[in-house]
């Protein structure tokens, strides 16, 4: 009986604007350790299989070269293969869960055990998180549904809870009693004392057939129009990975509702097993904030900051000075086109800042300035009436497709690397360090390093629109021509 993760990475993060963004959302950001939310959850992934096998992965199609580039760095030379499932939009965990069951249902069997789990959780010990899923995938072959409980270490109101029922074994699993929402501050500490409850983690395993079995029974529509969908999807193989884009219009019919609501909460076979490892969801710029050690004053930085006369605050730079003074309980976070100064005390109230640039439809709630391509990465630099300027990062190997532009000429110029340039005709020619090219407006043209250190040039934009939009693919290696 064979075991596969499933990884759900579609959240957007929003209380950790302005660093996560929808274009760049939470499982993406840097830690203070480098690592990433979702490259970590592929260690622990990878970790839950010694000797090899599927990882899936259910994530926007926006986010697959990104999560592809992170499962890259962690299963290198390692038996892995790879499974994505490409949502055009998002819809809760009910139908991301469905669609990885009946896809893996056809391809491994209705008796394989899914570990499924979030791309966007802090886990620590990853010895103890392999021991947990040890113990539920022995209540999962048993024919239970099983949730992974976190046990409290404080009142905490952010969180939902899992009341625990009679007891399946001698090491701590049992049968639910009932979920419960996030309660308030005085619920919250009577669970504490009680010892009956625990911190639902929305970490999951369960056979295939079991889940199949009780998604039929307590929520008939989700498994019907997942079905649909995933039949109007078909997969694709190559280089190791599998590829299935979900069929847009068969999958916005799905309703928007998470498995707890979904099944969790009505089903009679679920169990719980408590965790023994340390648990964190990232859910706030405090609980990103406590991964950095405090001073003497209680701050916490990261980046180049200057503190004067400063106590119980948090400074996230990423590329200038930050300077305070006299200030108390505050949270700073700075990136190259926004600033976010808040109380402490206000951190869950973060993500209402990004709903309100959604709805304005800001610039600074989807994208940074600096955005990761599939051939490497773009940063605009300045931009003004008809013109803007960007610096261009072409990994080796890789290049951008072969495009024109309706409304905007572009001049690039080489300023490390040697680029090979289509433009205008079909005979590619190089450019060199130092030396550069104009593409007119309506002009086919495609940029590729064929060294092997990056190439990097400066491209000057001019016309009278410079959407993004403004792209007619040609052709393209990464499979988004027109």
């Amino acid at each position: 009986m064979s075991l596969v993760p499933v990884i759900l990475s579609g959240g957007a993060g929003t209380r950790l604007w302005p660093v996560s963004r929808e274009g760049h959302p939470k499982p993406f950001i840097r830690l203070p350790d480098g690592q990433t939310l979702l490259g970590k959850t592929y260690r622990r992934a990878a970790a839950l299989l010694p000797d090899g096998g599927t990882i899936v992965t259910v994530t926007n199609r926006e986010h697959y070269f990104s999560s592809k580039d992170q499962l890259l760095e962690v299963v290198t030379g390692q038996h892995h293969q790879a499974h994505y499932l490409l949502e055009p939009e998002g819809r809760n965990t009910a139908a991301a869960i469905a669609h990885a069951a009946l896809a893996l249902a056809a391809s491994h069997g209705e008796d394989t055990v899914l570990v499924v789990m979030a791309a966007d959780h802090l886990i620590e010990n990853e010895g103890a998180f392999c021991q947990t899923m040890g113990h539920a995938r022995q209540l999962a072959e048993q024919g239970y549904l099983v949730t992974c409980g976190i046990v409290p270490t404080r009142a905490e109101t952010g969180f939902g809870y899992i009341e625990t029922g009679s007891p399946l074994d001698d090491w701590g699993g049992s049968r639910v009693a009932r979920f419960v929402e996030k309660p308030d501050l005085t619920t919250a500490q009577e669970y504490l004392r009680s010892g009956q409850f625990l911190w639902n983690a929305g970490i999951f395993c369960f056979r295939i057939d079991t889940f199949l079995t009780e998604l039929r029974l307590h929520a008939p529509g989700i498994l019907d129009a997942a079905e649909l969908c995933l039949n109007a999807s078909p997969a694709h193989d190559s280089g190791g990975i599998r590829l299935q884009e979900l069929h847009c219009e068969s999958f916005v019919q799905l309703p928007d509702i998470s498995i707890d609501y979904a099944l969790m909460e009505h089903s009679s076979r679920v169990a719980v097993v408590p965790s023994a490892f340390d648990w964190s969801d990232i859910g706030s710029w405090t609980a990103l904030g406590d991964l950095v050690p405090a001073d003497k004053q209680g701050n916490r930085v990261t980046g180049d900051a200057l503190l004067e006369d400063t106590r119980n605050t948090l400074v996230h730079s990423e590329s200038r000075l930050v300077a305070t003074l006299g200030l108390e309980d505050l949270i700073i976070v700075d990136t190259d086109d926004a600033v976010l100064i808040a109380r402490a005390d206000r951190v869950q109230d973060v993500g209402r800042i990004a709903k309100r640039l959604k709805h304005e439809k800001h610039p600074a709630y989807h994208l940074h300035n600096t955005v990761n391509r599939p051939w490497g990465s773009y940063t605009v630099l300045e931009e003004g009436p008809r013109f803007k300027i960007k610096r261009i990062v072409v990994k080796p190997g890789a290049a951008l497709s072969l495009q024109l532009h309706h409304h905007r000429s572009e001049h690039w110029i080489v300023v490390q690397g040697m680029a090979q340039i289509v433009n205008g005709s079909d005979q590619p020619r190089m450019v060199n360090t130092n030396e550069s090219t104009f593409i007119p407006a309506g002009h086919k043209h495609r940029l590729s390093n064929p060294g092997v250190i990056d190439l990097v040039l400066i491209e000057v934009q001019s016309g009278e629109y410079l959407g993004e939009d403004d792209i007619v693919r040609l052709d393209d290696k990464y499979g988004r021509a027109t």
